[in-house]
């Protein structure tokens, strides 16, 4: 099923969105359950159904736990809810909803896990619930820099009344650390978050938007629920969206967002991600998306996490009970809308990586393709690496040529260590 999307900024002027394909049709192959040990597949040539895509770059919508590393600290008081430490020392969450990460303890590499909060440029609250607003959110995350936030001790939902947005002039780097007590509501009806460097409204910054270094945004200690992408000018993540520069997710939640339904590339019912500078890996560690029957992300692909050419790595989390509700692939079967693959991860493009370490994929549901993931590369130079982690329990779909709840081109290498895969 090949995608290829990339949006560009030509002569520092006028944006244009080019790519698409198609293929044939394979029949759906029986896989193979429990893997432990080091296994390494990729079959012969074949092709899988087919798939065009388009990928546009306009406004947002503004309408158990285990580490390696050091560990870290928090603080609160006049000076915010912060983390000190980068690479682990993970704090609970104060509320009884499921808590972030899996139990595993596989290894964070360098600048993947927290980055340090303990000197914010922007504290949002002072001291109370009250205080801590949606404009003050939209305001900070505006700003750019280390925020943290001051809203007492008790956990506090904030009601996002706006998406708070990413500017590209504002701070090469911005970290949003909500100290395991701050909830973002989009209130089932806004986006979260948007980050996007191709968007003129947020100003461009290089003549090449595409693939640019900045900004780099880290969201971490913090819970997102209720974000809703489906009437937003692009469709996609439900509580974030996030193209160009660089993010990364560490200690966090996702729970019951949504993005647009149908659709043969809507994707990303909680996070949607195209551009990553230099193709690097988007980091998840220790984050939860879903995790209890009521509470999973759904969108029309990719309950979980949806992407043009991103390299995700997944470590030490759990993504269950999301929901790819569309139905006819990609492209769309005659009389239908489309979509309906990648229950839990929708990872389409050319040249990428799925790097799946200490975590768990299970009880994600498809109409289509792909029940726990969902991984074609145009290209046939993508790979996957699965190691410690279980993948079982999805259900759905079909197409599953090496592995079940995986589809894939028969051709791309899939290394499996200590894992198992199983219905």
């Amino acid at each position: 099923m090949e995608k290829v999307a990339i949006t560009c900024l030509l002569a520092s002027i006028a944006l244009s969105a080019c790519g698409g394909g198609n293929g044939g049709v394979i029949p759906p192959g029986a896989g193979i359950t429990d893997t432990t040990g080091s296994t390494t597949s990729g079959a012969a040539s074949a092709s899988s159904p087919g798939s065009t895509s388009t990928s546009t770059s306009t406004s947002g919508n503004t309408s158990s736990t285990g580490t390696t590393g050091t560990t870290g600290t928090t603080g609160s008081g006049s000076s915010g809810t912060g983390t000190t430490g980068s690479s682990g020392g993970f704090i609970a969450f104060a509320d009884s909803l499921p808590v972030a990460g899996s139990d595993g303890t596989d290894a964070i590499p360098t600048g993947a896990g927290l980055e340090d909060t303990a000197t914010p440029d922007h504290v949002i609250g002072s001291g109370t619930a009250a205080s801590c607003t949606s404009d003050a959110v939209v305001a900070a995350v505006a700003a750019g820099g280390v925020i943290t936030f001051n809203c007492g001790a008790a956990p506090v939902t904030i009601q996002m009344m706006a998406t708070a947005q990413i500017f590209n002039n504002a701070a090469p780097t911005t970290v949003i650390d909500g100290g395991g007590r701050v909830t973002l509501s989009g209130m089932g009806q806004r986006r979260i978050l948007y980050m996007n460097t191709c968007d003129q409204n947020l100003v461009w910054t290089t003549p090449h938007c595409d693939n640019q270094e900045y900004p780099q945004v880290t969201v971490q200690n913090l819970t997102f629920i209720g974000g809703n992408a489906s009437n937003a000018a692009i469709p996609e993540g439900g509580a974030i969206y996030a193209s160009g520069g660089r993010m990364k997710i560490v200690n966090s939640r996702f729970f019951s967002n949504v993005c647009a339904g149908t659709g043969p590339d809507t994707a990303g019912g909680a996070v949607y991600s195209t551009m990553q500078y230099l193709n690097e890996p988007f980091y998840v560690v220790h984050s939860t998306f879903g995790g209890r029957a009521d509470l999973g992300n759904v969108c029309s692909n990719g309950g979980a996490l949806g992407s043009i050419t991103v390299s995700w790595t997944l470590i030490n989390s759990v993504m269950s009970y999301n929901q790819a509700i569309g139905n006819g692939g990609n492209p769309a079967v005659s009389g239908t809308p489309g979509g309906g693959s990648g229950g839990a991860i929708y990872n389409d493009g050319d040249t990428m990586l799925l790097t799946i370490d200490g975590s768990q994929l299970s009880h994600n549901t498809v109409n289509a393709y792909g029940s726990g993931i969902f991984f074609v590369s145009n290209d046939l130079t993508g790979s996957i690496a699965i190691t410690d982690s279980s993948i079982t329990g999805n259900t759905g779909g079909s197409w599953y040529p090496t592995y079940p709840q995986i589809s894939n081109e028969p051709t791309t290498p899939i290394t499996v260590t200590n894992s198992v895969i199983a219905n």
